[in-house]
């Protein structure tokens, strides 16, 4: 097996880390800044997040559709990116609950134009021997930034920024990001587009495709928001200025396990992966409701929690890379 991984993987992950070292320098303290700053409830920080999620949701869809029918791939990557990089940072001259709400949903519009596509490159870009490898390692980059980002949270409090000031500072790694893209990703030869009569069929993706589809759409309903984990840490006793701190250390662990575990499922199988992770996943969901949210247990919940989700991310992806079809490839991991 080459050990050497190609040269578009290497870019989208460091694109990834800088993205997430932007991203989770704000994301972490976003439910306390709307809750403590500006003054919102819970059911606000819900709203936001559903809203933001949704976009990106519905939007991966329509990147993917795109890239499948001739759409220049680099283009919708570096405008993703560029989207969520510019509405971020202004997050910081918010004064009320509103003015975040359209700019999370800004951002996740730059996630949901970006996202397919480029999990469609990475997959074109690997075979199926190496594509768990590949997606393992793009989700370890991923996290790495995710963990960075806290870090520089925490250091720019204890030096005394705001919450405001740190969430403009977001707009170094997401600038250093956008020139990476532009310089160092190459552009794809342009896809071939595939015509009417060669729509995505539900009933023609393979099984293992739409099982893996429906199941992870019905844990994603049952999931709880990672914001809502955040206000349910802070009420364990984590203090504003510690939270960084634990979503750094949930990255890190994602870091550790993720490309591992990617790598795994090129010799144990996608679906053996995924299913051990998702029943440990549920079984952790049981927990945060059951156990008593104080001391250790909060941080051996959020970290257990952290690893049982990144287990599975490298094997979902490359098990779409793996089965569907080549010239739909782009829309499939839009549906996913």
């Amino acid at each position: 097996m080459n050990c050497f991984l190609p040269r578009t993987v290497v870019v989208l992950g460091l694109v990834s880390m800088l993205n997430d070292t932007a991203s989770e320098m704000i994301t972490p303290l976003l439910p306390l800044f709307l809750t403590t700053t500006l003054g919102a409830g819970p059911a606000i920080v819900g709203l936001v997040e559903g809203v933001a999620e949704a976009t990106a949701s519905i939007l991966k869809l329509v990147s993917g559709w795109l890239a499948d029918r001739g759409w220049n791939i680099k283009k919708l990557v570096v405008g993703g990116y560029t989207v969520s990089n510019a509405a971020r940072p202004l997050i910081g001259f918010a004064l009320c609950w509103g003015w975040v709400l359209i700019l999370r949903f800004l951002d996740r519009v730059g996630k949901g134009i970006r996202t397919a596509p480029r999990d469609a490159l990475i997959a074109a870009s690997t075979d199926k021997h190496g594509r768990g490898r590949a997606f393992g390692f793009q989700r370890a980059l991923d996290h790495t930034g995710a963990m960075l980002g806290p870090l520089l949270a925490f250091g720019l409090l204890q030096w005394g920024m705001t919450m405001e000031h740190v969430f403009m500072a977001s707009v170094i790694p997401g600038t250093a990001l956008v020139l990476l893209l532009i310089l160092g990703l190459k552009a794809p030869p342009a896809a071939k587009p595939v015509g009417p009569s060669a729509r995505v069929r539900w009933k023609g993706l393979d099984a293992r495709v739409k099982g893996l589809v429906l199941a992870s759409g019905g844990l994603a309903l049952a999931t709880t928001p990672e914001a809502f984990l955040v206000l349910w840490a802070n009420q364990g006793g984590i203090i504003v200025t510690w939270v960084p701190l634990l979503w750094a250390a949930a990255h890190g662990v994602k870091a550790l396990v993720s490309g591992p575990a990617g790598a795994l499922s090129d010799h144990l199988g996608r679906l053996r992966v995924v299913s051990i992770g998702w029943t440990v996943r549920v079984l952790l969901l049981l927990a945060f409701a059951w156990l008593p949210d104080a001391g250790i247990t909060v941080w051996a919940l959020f970290l257990s929690y952290a690893a049982a989700m990144a287990f599975t991310e490298g094997a979902e992806r490359a098990l779409i890379g793996d089965f569907a079809p080549p010239e739909q490839k782009a829309t499939v991991f839009g549906i996913y």
